[in-house]
């Protein structure tokens, strides 16, 4: 059988995305630190205390994720962690701060409806599995929380903490469901918390007006010269027909 965690080379959409994700909660494992012989995905977190509804909230993270990777696993307990410190209501506006791209961004989309289209999740990349929280306002600043990995809990969980700091100690091969396991047994316990004073950026007011180099049409304040950044600095293509 394929590996499902480890199998990332194509996403799954509609149907075939339904049954990866069956077949991945289905799939007999060993564990080094279950009493349990064998087990599923399911089992395990039922045997945590991880409750039903944010065991949905898994099942639609890896959905959206299309990959089932480790970090994104840690990334729903942040984003569960950092809802219930806000207090935040289903559904309730709020905003987030991403300290990385990787795995961190989708589950905030997912549960907490921060999203790149709609300007209420930002990535600020510093390299850190780490997010801010908070809600709307309309003063220079807001307060708000910060949840993050702490590396000295970290090291209460061996398999976790050789994965997060790349130890070549680490092997995919043969301690991917040790991780998960240990991943799913931590939950929070690896995370910590600040309560953090959050920059509001002003609002820009801004008119179209046209490149000089492709004619297209983009806001004022986000030219350079008299280019826009796709002509400029954040060219990226090269027009062929």
């Amino acid at each position: 059988m394929i590996n499902p965690i480890l199998c990332s080379a194509a996403p799954f959409m509609g149907s075939d995305f339904k049954y990866y994700l069956e077949t991945f909660f289905r799939i007999r494992m060993k564990y080094a630190s279950d009493p349990r012989p064998e087990g599923n995905l399911r089992e395990s977190m039922d045997a945590y205390g991880i409750s039903p509804g944010l065991q949905d909230q898994f099942t639609r993270c890896m959905t959206f994720h299309t990959v089932t990777a480790p970090g994104l696993f840690i990334g729903v307990f942040m984003v569960d962690y950092a809802l219930e410190l806000l207090g935040a209501h289903p559904g309730e506006r709020l905003y987030a701060i991403a300290e990385t791209y990787k795995c961190v961004p989708d589950p905030v989309q997912v549960m907490a409806g921060c999203t790149f289209g709609n300007h209420r999740l930002q990535v600020i990349p510093v390299g850190k599995f780490a997010l801010t929280m908070n809600r709307p306002s309309y003063s220079p600043t807001v307060e708000g929380v910060r949840v993050y990995v702490d590396a000295k809990k970290l090291k209460e969980y061996r398999v976790l903490n050789a994965w997060y700091t790349h130890s070549p100690g680490f092997n995919s091969e043969t301690m991917i469901y040790p991780l998960i396991d240990e991943i799913l047994k931590a939950g929070r316990g690896i995370l910590s918390h600040q309560r953090v004073r959050v920059k509001v950026p002003p609002k820009q007011t801004w008119k179209s007006v046209s490149c000089s180099a492709c004619g297209e049409m983009v806001p004022d304040i986000m030219l350079e010269g008299n280019q826009c950044r796709g002509c400029s600095s954040m060219s990226y293509y090269k027009v062929i027909s």
